[in-house]
């Protein structure tokens, strides 16, 4: 049972990707819902992966509060410059393969 007081946020983009299709297909056949907000359809979401990944990588998915858009608590820091891909930061996972990503989901409650 997803947690009642928090929901996933997943940063993506309208072109396509093969990370965003894995992560699409994971949430949607395990039925986890969630809101997609398009870096390249706004500017203030393409600033926020970039600050938060150090590039502009896709899906970037958060843990946040219901009804808000960043992750309920800080993600862990990357070392600068180093990719992000597949990354438990927390609150925050990127570019994750299937396996990190269900880890990720039944890590924060999404899945039993």
């Amino acid at each position: 049972m997803p947690p009642t007081d928090k929901e996933l946020v997943m940063y993506s983009r309208s072109t396509p990707c093969p990370f965003v299709s894995v992560a699409r297909r994971v949430l949607e056949r395990e039925g986890v819902p969630y809101r997609e907000l398009l870096i390249d359809r706004n500017k203030l979401y393409e600033a926020r992966v970039l600050e938060w990944t150090g590039f502009l990588s896709v899906p970037t998915l958060v843990v946040a509060w219901r009804g808000e858009e960043l992750p309920f608590e800080p993600p862990a820091p990357l070392p600068r410059g180093e990719s992000p891909r597949g990354i438990d930061r927390g609150s925050m996972l990127t570019e994750a393969t299937e396996e990190e990503l269900l880890a990720w989901l039944r890590k924060h409650a999404f899945l039993p």
